[in-house]
């Protein structure tokens, strides 16, 4: 689909999204270390990406495994498709900012704890919900609010998606109001220390 480039010697990215798989990358330095293909994928069920560990080498220990993040090579939800070309720059940066905020998440896992986080995810929406929104957490932390109200904005009000698509993320993910009042949590923690400080 589009050729691939390899980026601080252990990210393999296609060229289409390279510029935007970087800058997502540079707001999280704990993952330099860490190995991430970012590959298309044909069929990605009710989602335009996902992060998931490298099964081959779950079991070794957290430093030496690897992760995927799958993006969807036809964005197709409920009958209308998208091509990448359709997804707004900033808007990409924000969906990797997220998808490597679940990376984050499944660092400090044991291989058990994600093998029991995989089946919760698959049969629980109370734990989709804690999932997606810890990893929206960990990119606004990260400092991607701006992205993730992009890529919020560009689901919720983007009058292709259909309103059961638009719904369950509004269910599941953080909300715009709640991405701001994390933010303006951060800025106040961030006064805080400054004054302790000086």
């Amino acid at each position: 689909m589009s050729e691939k480039v390899v980026y601080q010697d252990n990210k393999i990215i296609p060229q289409s999204i390279l510029e935007e798989a970087k800058t997502a990358l540079s707001y999280y330095p704990e993952l330099k270390d860490v190995k991430i293909e970012f590959r298309y994928k044909e069929d990605i069920k009710k989602s335009f990406m996902q992060a998931q560990p490298e099964f081959s080498n779950l079991f070794k220990g957290k430093d030496d495994r690897s992760y995927n993040v799958f993006i969807s090579s036809r964005f197709l939800i409920e009958e209308e498709e998208f091509s990448m070309a359709d997804v707004p720059s900033e808007v990409l940066i924000g969906w990797l900012g997220h998808e490597l905020g679940h990376i984050m998440d499944y660092r400090d896992k044991s291989a058990a704890g994600l093998i029991i986080f995989g089946l919760r995810y698959v049969t629980s929406k109370n734990y989709i919900k804690e999932a997606e929104r810890a990893a929206d957490t960990y990119a606004v932390n990260a400092g991607m609010s701006d992205y993730i109200l992009a890529t919020k904005d560009f689901i919720l009000n983007h009058s292709h998606l259909s309103d059961s698509y638009k719904e369950r993320i509004a269910r599941l993910y953080l909300s715009p109001e709640e991405i701001i009042v994390l933010v303006n949590k951060l800025e106040e923690d961030l006064e805080k220390a400054e004054q302790e400080g000086s």
